[in-house]
């Protein structure tokens, strides 16, 4: 081998050794006037990407609120144009979540909101066989998913209420709030058969556990407390799993650790202590943990983890206490023990970068979407990003 050959061999591994991991992202669509929201993302057998989104006037008080998807065609770098995925006439439709299940069927689960209030939503899915197509899906079923916590759904409440006050002896006043004014009348309802079966939400990814059970994890803001969807069916048939029990839990994001045991993180509701909560089941989802505080903060807004396959974690989530302006990815090889590298995904003063929802690729690609609100009013709409896992590493903050 000549000197020039090991010469532009060496600035060839250099160049390998200081190429930045993989990063592209693209707006699903341009930037328009409507509210734009909540999206959701799945990987189709045809390693095609289908996005899902809310869109309309507003939320919960806008009739015109309607489901909208898109299509990402593997190998190509432009969206489809927007297409309806559902919409029930004079009603809001909120909260899309879209999951290919073990069939390999296409689910795609939402809320329909009544009398203007969370409360009072209803769990709705439907079911697709035929979605590899152009345009929507083609769906062949769909039904309510009713939702009864049980008979205990109370006293596991006032539990979960009675170690969050143990634990915090001198609370901030807005804990103080919570306890003496919002407890009494949570504790109330969960009395009423009626109120808690319905306004059970979704926001985040089913998880498919290593038994092959279901997890879809579920909210209520009535409740400001979550619960799963129950599946050993593939699907087919749903229950609810106890409450998750702890104070101003909100949109819980599920994921597996190796020893089987399930970890939530929460959205803090009502900002009390503005910090993510963590709760754990070892059961599979059946029951769970009263609801502890981590460190990483949270304005109010939706967190995503994803367990990658090589056994690493992710966790997506604005790292403010405040606004939505700041959204990063933290990565953890020690099953969020500790969160060793952090890299913003967004961070601009005055927009609003939020509710992000990602996955893994059959490729180990992860892919990311969320609302994509720039400053300077533009315009809204939903961001995605692919990137490989060391991309976090590569530009840790």
């Amino acid at each position: 081998m000549t000197l020039r050959t090991l010469a532009a061999c060496a600035v060839l591994l250099a160049s390998a050794a200081s190429a930045e991991p993989f990063c592209q992202s693209e707006l699903v669509f341009p930037l328009q006037p409507q509210h734009a929201h909540s999206s959701t993302l799945a990987e189709c057998p045809n390693g095609d990407l289908l996005a899902c989104w809310f869109q309309g006037s507003g939320e919960r008080t806008a009739k015109d609120v309607a489901l909208f998807g898109a299509r990402l065609r593997k190998g190509e770098s432009a969206w489809s144009a927007p297409f309806p995925m559902a919409d029930t006439p004079d009603f809001p439709d909120c909260n899309p979540v879209l999951f290919v299940d073990a069939h390999g069927d296409l689910r795609l689960f939402w809320i329909a909101v009544l009398s203007e209030r969370w409360e009072d939503s209803l769990l709705r899915m439907r079911v697709s066989s035929d979605y590899q197509g152009d345009g929507p899906p083609v769906w062949r079923w769909q039904d309510l998913l009713i939702m009864d916590p049980g008979d205990g759904f109370e006293a596991a409440l006032k539990a979960g209420f009675d170690a969050v006050a143990a634990r915090h002896t001198a609370p901030t006043p807005q804990m103080k709030w919570l306890l003496k004014r919002e407890v009494p009348r949570i504790l109330k309802d969960a009395k009423n058969l009626s109120l808690r079966q319905r306004g059970w939400m979704t926001r985040c990814r089913p998880t498919t556990l290593a038994s092959g059970r279901v997890l879809l994890p579920l909210y209520s803001d009535g409740y400001v407390a979550g619960l799963c969807g129950i599946s050993d069916d593939g699907g087919a048939t749903w229950r609810s799993s106890a409450v998750m029990p702890g104070a101003a839990l909100n949109q819980p994001s599920l994921v597996q650790k190796k020893d089987g045991t399930v970890v939530a993180y929460f959205r803090e509701e009502d900002d009390v202590l503005h910090r993510i909560l963590r709760s754990e089941s070892h059961d599979n989802g059946e029951t769970w943990t009263v609801a502890e505080y981590t460190e990483l903060p949270n304005p109010n807004a939706s967190v995503g983890v994803l367990g990658l396959r090589d056994g690493r974690w992710l966790l997506v989530y604005n790292d403010t206490e405040q606004e939505r302006e700041s959204l990063v990815l933290s990565l953890s090889d020690d099953e969020g023990a500790t969160w060793k590298a952090t890299r913003p995904l967004e961070r601009a003063a005055g927009g609003a970068f939020h509710y992000p929802f990602m996955i893994q690729t059959a490729n180990g690609r992860v892919h990311v979407t969320y609302t994509y609100n720039p400053p300077g009013g533009a315009g809204k709409t939903i961001k995605h990003i692919a990137l490989d896992p060391d991309w976090v590493l590569a530009g840790d903050k």
